[in-house]
């Protein structure tokens, strides 16, 4: 669930324009696709896939976390497809702040999967705090076995 949801204030420091620890000192641009998917790479046990043609996905183990967007917007701005939820109406918290900039995931959007897109309305902070959680509820369900260390 987005911070600005649980009514979670920013000060000035941790501001929603503050940006991803890779892109420090660039506050007045978006995170970019590559600084995301470093991000996305900087978790224990993540690794970088292509499973289908010109979509790169992040997996934890055997399963995905991150889908790293390609599509008609990304040109612009970029898109990560996270669980940002264990509910569809836990997630749908998203598109109600974010009506322009998410959206369900096709297929899998019944789980509580959204498509966020980054460089719009919502802030950086957010869509990094989205990929945490989805890592985090990933790695929760894998069996030990298949979890980093």
């Amino acid at each position: 669930m987005p911070p600005a949801a649980l009514g979670i204030a920013f000060s000035a420091v941790d501001s929603p324009k503050r940006m991803s620890p890779t892109a420090a000192g660039r506050y007045d641009q978006p995170v970019t696709k590559d600084e995301l998917l470093a991000h996305c790479l900087s978790k224990p046990g993540a690794w970088q896939d292509e499973p289908w043609e010109g979509d790169t996905v992040v997996k934890v183990g055997p399963k995905i976390f991150a889908f790293l967007g390609s599509g008609d917007r990304a040109a612009t701005h970029g898109s990560v497809g996270v669980k940002c939820a264990a509910t569809r109406d836990a997630a749908d918290e998203w598109l109600k702040l974010y009506p322009d900039d998410a959206s369900v995931m096709a297929y899998i959007g019944r789980s509580g999967w959204n498509t966020l897109w980054f460089g719009g309305a919502i802030p950086d902070d957010e869509v990094l705090d989205a990929v945490e959680e989805s890592y985090r509820m990933i790695v929760a369900k894998l069996p030990k076995k298949d979890r980093p260390a």
